[in-house]
């Protein structure tokens, strides 16, 4: 007998009042994975292209940045933009390995230790656990019919969004778009990035004070993709110019709408 795939249920509905329209802001639950997508507030029923969207390590699926890029992407694009959080983050439980990994990164920090080789053993293990739950939550998306199995899928991800985005990417051919980066390099990853063709944008801080410079170059090297961006802007790990949102919008139109250009609301 065949199991029944985990549906999307809904639990909370607002509307942001996003610059140029509103936003529809709906909660939901796929299973045990909790998240958030936004969409058009004045469509909410029609069909658009769909971005996932990976948030960084110690946030959560409705963080502040995650928010502010969800609400910029279905403005300047008409995108659904979906959400989760990742495990151990949000509401959702820590396991023991959670807490150890996350104490250690802490006191390593507090130290003023370079913390790269923890974050990416450990972004590697959230990664595994990821993963198959971004497949099962897009699987129930898909099954909406705002969204549909027929539409374009994309990814954007900085930070342990692109440790979980990369091995995401490379799994699942539904996604056919995708902007990374402020990440490092690590053998794994980049055999990883290796199977991935699809087009590519980069995001890498000059001025990384946790990776070094050359680490990102190669992780970013590492992408077989035939259209891949680099993009790179001075400052410190945390300093991303907004206007990189903006980019994403434009990569995503280009990528995921039909007549390549970001919508006009």
């Amino acid at each position: 007998m065949e199991l029944s795939q985990p549906s999307v249920r809904f639990t909370t509905q607002t509307t942001a009042e996003a610059p140029s329209n509103g936003v529809l802001v709906r909660d939901f639950t796929v299973g045990e994975v909790t998240g958030a997508l936004w969409s058009p507030a004045a469509a909410a029923s029609e069909r658009a292209p769909l971005v996932l969207m990976g948030h960084g390590g110690g946030t959560h699926s409705k963080a502040p940045a995650m928010a502010g890029r969800a609400e910029r992407l279905v403005n300047g694009g008409g995108f659904h933009v979906a959400t989760i959080d990742a495990p151990g983050h949000g509401d959702r439980p820590r396991t023991p390995l959670d807490e150890r990994e996350i104490a250690l990164m802490q006191q390593t920090m507090a130290a003023g230790e370079p913390v790269g080789e923890i974050v990416v053993r450990y972004n590697a293990h959230l990664a595994e656990r990821a993963v198959p739950e971004w497949l099962a939550t897009l699987d129930a998306l898909q099954d909406l019919p705002e969204i549909g199995a027929e539409g374009p899928v994309g990814y954007y991800g900085l930070n342990m969004g692109t440790a979980i985005g990369v091995p995401l990417t490379a799994a699942e051919p539904r996604i056919t778009a995708a902007v990374l980066g402020l990440f490092w390099y690590d053998v794994s990853l980049a055999e990883t990035a290796r199977r991935i063709t699809v087009p590519i944008e980069f995001a890498l801080q000059w001025d990384d004070e946790h990776i070094p410079r050359s680490s990102g170059l190669a992780l970013f090297d590492a992408f077989a993709s035939k259209e891949k961006s680099l993009h790179v802007n001075s400052g410190s790990h945390k300093e991303l110019p907004r206007f990189e949102a903006d980019s994403a919008v434009r990569f995503f139109a280009r990528h995921l709408s039909r007549d390549g250009v970001p919508s006009a609301a």
